[in-house]
């Protein structure tokens, strides 16, 4: 049965904007079998979301069944020109549905289509936009995830049904994006939720299952950006008693928050106790009336109020390492420490003391552990980190069981003064974070653009705290009732644009746990691991050695002489532009791959091995933000007369358009784009012969 994931017919199409002159019409060129009802469907979205006054001058003329010529309306240099990069991603993209072939006909006698109805699309929100360009940078940026254990029985097929089930009500699990250029949310009509049960020896332990499912990443452009993976655990002695499986659910935050994944695990188990099914059907409000409500959000309190110099000022940041050090690591570190129960309910009643809470205790540690890192121990230094608030404190009916990417990391920053206590610490940085919740659904991009130039920057460090899941009696009896006992997930840190990320939650013991996530080229390892340590330990002390004339430098003077973590350069290119080989032959054109959002690497390292042409190859890091500068990133490379092309597969194509159009406005001979479907190995060598004819001319 065809669904979102079946696999795409093998397409290219090479996009010709023409020279900028007046008389010039782009045209793309149609290499592979047309799918007469998708290229229907895909003229009918572009019409509904890009009006244009000449949509009827579309010409297409057919050589072949294997190749077409479309005429685009829009001469060269028109100020809203026809989106032609737009339409060569959508009739190379893969089938979403298993239309009615009924519904299919085909008057010149192509065989019904294998796609249904394109789905339809919608705004992002400002945060998405955020996370996704952060995702661009790496396939595990912003891949969150949760781990569990199943006690008793598991029916792997009702367990499947029961997620099957929990798509169909949820909207936001069958979303994906697309980006024409800029990012747009789709939904999609039917999405297969990804289940794989793997026996006990296939990994070696949960960790390792974890660390597998985090390096698959996901591919943005497909529906299902949630996956469940199952690892028995191993054989028991006991001939009557089942052995555990560990459960680990991964997600992508530019989709889904630990609240709101906790939230579908609910549903989950309801629908696994109803045999695989949930009634009422979809779930409305859901992401697209969230959207709707933050539209008509009126931001000028909220810019007043991060104007304010109390509120966002320069902090000072981690200490640098000397210029060209580096750690001789790369990838994610991860680390981990925990308060016993006993210390984590200590702790608790302490803060309350002072009206505060355990988070409020965390955050009182980490900005007195930032001060000991900016080494001025005698005045007072402003420090900085990052917040991350649920964003569900808004007005919106039923916000609290909405799945959706609210959970928004802002910038918090406070004046630590040596001399002053350690309680007034506390209740500065309480009121500070109960002032921000007011506006937590602004995302930290916006407050940098609105404090412009020399403004806030982003976080260094990202504190979480993941609230206590409330206990469900019912739904624990009746899984007890089926000989089921399942554990409270335990949340993963997730990698992001902070060089440091800090999740606490509770475990099932009742202690508090710290979580950390660092990136390995900018934070040395054993430095980043000891300021988690300290952390903890300070939040031991505070209850026995904090009282109210107790002062920072008192508390900062306890701690061992340990370093505090530096911070290196990147060791990596800056630019967007990365070679990846030069040219066997002088004077032969440039090929400059674009590498979509969302697209996975392996499709763009196939396409490199496939490629056999003498040819310099480069690639182009490509997010939403760059038609403009990767235009001049580019201007280098074909040198005075020579020749450029852009390449890529599904997803890059309105990008790759605009750029070749941003080349256009700057006097340059715009460049060739070439698309395919890429899919499969046949796609990747499809596109390489495309690039290849391309290149020669």
């Amino acid at each position: 049965m065809p669904t979102d994931r079946s696999p795409a017919p093998t397409m290219t199409v090479v996009l010709d904007p023409g020279h900028h002159t007046q008389e010039s019409r782009p045209v793309l060129e149609l290499r592979g079998r047309l799918d007469p009802a998708l290229f229907r469907a895909a003229l009918d979205r572009i019409a509904a979301g890009h009006p244009t006054p000449f949509a009827d001058q579309l010409r297409l003329h057919r050589h072949g069944p294997d190749h077409h010529t479309l005429e685009l309306p829009s001469p060269a240099g028109d100020p809203a020109p026809y989106p032609a990069g737009l339409l060569a991603d959508l009739i190379t993209s893969a089938p979403v549905v298993a239309p009615d072939p009924a519904s299919v006909a085909d008057g010149d006698g192509v065989r019904p289509s294998a796609y249904g109805p394109l789905p339809q699309t919608f705004s992002v929100t400002p945060l998405q936009r955020e996370l996704l360009a952060d995702a661009s940078t790496g396939p595990d940026h912003q891949v969150e995830q949760l781990a569990w254990r199943w006690h008793g029985p598991l029916d792997t097929g009702r367990f499947t049904a029961a997620w099957r089930a929990v798509f169909d009500c949820e909207t936001v699990l069958r979303s994906a994006f697309v980006w024409d250029p800029h990012p747009r949310a789709v939904l999609f009509d039917r999405c297969e939720p990804d289940v794989a049960h793997h026996a006990h020896d296939a990994f070696a332990g949960r960790e390792h299952l974890l660390a597998a499912e985090r390096s698959r990443g996901f591919d943005l452009r497909r529906p299902g950006l949630l996956r469940v993976a199952l690892l028995d655990g191993p054989p028991v002695r006991s001939f009557d008693e089942e052995p555990p499986t560990d459960v680990v659910l991964t997600y992508h935050r530019a989709l889904l928050d630990g609240w709101s994944v906790r939230v579908l695990v609910r549903e989950f188990y309801r629908a696994y106790l109803a045999g695989g099914t949930l009634p009422g059907g979809e779930r409305r409000p859901d992401l697209r009336d969230y959207t709707r409500w933050l539209d008509r959000q009126d931001p000028a309190p909220a810019r007043d109020f991060w104007s304010r110099p109390t509120s966002v000022a320069a902090p000072a940041p981690l200490p640098r390492a000397a210029p060209g050090e580096r750690t001789g690591h790369d990838g994610a570190g991860r680390s981990r420490t925990r308060l016993s129960r006993a210390e984590t309910t200590r702790l608790a009643h302490w803060a309350a003391r002072w009206g505060a809470t355990e988070s409020g205790a965390l955050h009182t540690v980490w900005a007195m552990l930032l001060y000991r890192a900016s080494g001025a121990l005698r005045g007072p230094v402003r420090v900085g980190f990052g917040v991350s608030f649920s964003g569900r404190g808004i007005l919106l009916e039923d916000i609290e069981r909405i799945p959706g990417p609210f959970a928004n990391p802002l910038p918090l920053t406070v004046e630590v003064d040596p001399a002053d206590t350690v309680a007034r610490l506390l209740r500065t940085l309480r009121d500070r974070v109960l002032d921000m919740a007011a506006y937590e659904w602004t995302p930290a991009g916006r407050i940098q653009q609105w404090l412009g130039p020399g403004g806030a920057e982003p976080a260094e460090t990202l504190l979480a705290f993941e609230p206590t899941p409330r206990r469900d009696d019912l739904l624990t009896g009746a899984l007890a009732a089926h000989g089921v006992h399942v554990e409270h997930p335990v949340p993963a840190a997730a990698r992001t644009a902070s060089a440091l990320g800090v999740v606490a939650h509770h475990d099932v013991q009742g202690g508090l746990v710290l979580s950390a996530v660092h990136d390995r080229e900018r934070l040395e390892d054993d430095k980043t691991q000891a300021m988690l340590v300290q952390s903890a330990q300070l939040l031991r002390r505070l209850p026995y050695t904090v009282r109210e004339s107790t002062t920072v430098a008192e508390v900062i003077g306890s701690l061992s002489g340990a370093q505090m973590p530096r911070v290196h350069d990147r060791g990596r290119p800056a630019g967007l532009l990365v070679p990846l080989r030069a040219a066997a032959l002088p004077g032969r054109a440039t090929i400059c791959l674009i590498a979509a959002p969302g697209a996975p690497d392996a499709w763009y390292r196939g396409l490199v091995r496939c490629y056999d042409g003498p040819e310099a190859l480069f690639v182009l890091r490509a997010s939403a933000n760059v038609p403009r500068g990767g235009a001049a990133a580019l201007g280098p490379l074909a040198g005075p007369g020579g020749r450029l092309v852009l390449g890529g597969f599904s997803g890059a194509g309105a990008l790759a358009y605009e750029i070749a159009r941003h080349c256009a406005a700057a006097g340059r001979t715009p460049p060739l784009v070439v698309l395919g479907s890429g899919e499969d190995d046949d796609g990747a060598r499809e596109l390489a012969r495309a690039l290849r004819r391309a290149a020669a001319g």
